[in-house]
């Protein structure tokens, strides 16, 4: 071998040696996280300023990763309060961005400033940007995942409801999988309250979850917790069920000695259960 093959050689095993240590060293220590603020996900001059103010997202990226999976995440709130900076989003954000999986964290639209379904129309514009647009950030738009905790939970299964997508052009294939965080799976409390009803009269119509449930949907991990809220926890066991029974792939992870605030509040601590879920259900 002359002179120009041994080095070659050389070069190649050295390659090979960097590759082994950063894959090692990626399996063993965290990402830097990148943040880009306040991205525009609706545009256009029919907007109002409501919609201008409400309709943006926080994209938290593993610094340095590429083709990484992409989380869409609604906070919760009770579609009345709540925002994509606050301490429990960025908790999950940053938590799962330091692991390789980038979180678009999204603000939507409010009630009683508006009703549904206007702040689930806001989501799916949301998840059309970034299945759209993630791989100019060296994401992978083929493993976009949509989540969120209590009121988000509620917001990422009503997207099963084949209209909202229709209207973006998206399609359920685009969606990697779905990841409710003890999210009501009848319909809404906060829209039962907009039609005047009793938030605990139990209604299962075209604004619930359970009302959409069809064959070939993403795959989905529903997650709650041991102390939830009452029936949230049956909710999602009568939700998994569903599910099955239309031959769709499915787990229900029940959360031990967690309520309907730390499930997600304690995903930041190290070796949480809930956080190891998401993680394994994303990179599986």
């Amino acid at each position: 071998m002359n002179e120009f093959g041994i080095a070659k050689m050389i070069e190649r095993i050295i390659s090979v040696c960097i590759l082994v240590l950063v894959t090692d060293s990626a399996g063993a220590t965290e990402f830097e996280v990148h943040v880009f603020e306040d991205i525009a996900y609706k545009s256009g001059p029919e907007l109002s300023d409501y919609e201008k103010q409400r309709c943006a997202l926080d994209l938290h990226v593993p610094k340095g990763k590429t083709a990484f999976p992409t989380l869409v995440w609604f906070h919760g709130g009770g579609i009345r309060n709540g925002d994509k900076a606050n301490d429990v989003t960025l908790g999950v954000a940053h938590t799962l961005a330091k692991q390789g999986v980038a979180v678009a964290a999204v603000n939507y639209r409010l009630s009683p400033e508006v009703q549904f379904p206007a702040y689930i129309e806001d989501c799916a514009a949301s998840v059309k940007w970034i299945r759209d647009r993630i791989a100019r950030h060296g994401g992978d738009s083929k493993r976009v995942f949509i989540g969120g905790h209590s009121a988000g939970g509620y917001l990422t299964m009503i997207l099963i409801d084949p209209r909202y997508f229709d209207e973006t052009g998206l399609n359920y294939t685009d969606i990697a999988g779905l990841i409710p965080v003890s999210g009501q799976m009848v319909t809404h409390s906060t829209v039962r309250a907009e039609r005047k009803m009793s938030e605990n009269r139990v209604i299962v119509d075209q604004a619930a979850p359970l009302f959409h449930v069809r064959e070939s949907l993403p795959r989905t991990l529903l997650i709650a917790a041991d102390d939830d809220l009452p029936m949230r926890l049956e909710e999602n066991v009568l939700m998994e069920a569903a599910l099955r029974a239309r031959k769709n792939e499915v787990s229900l992870f029940v959360a031990e000695d967690r309520d309907h605030g730390t499930i997600v509040r304690r995903i930041p601590n190290a070796d949480d259960p809930v956080a190891e879920a998401i993680i394994n259900f994303i990179i599986e």
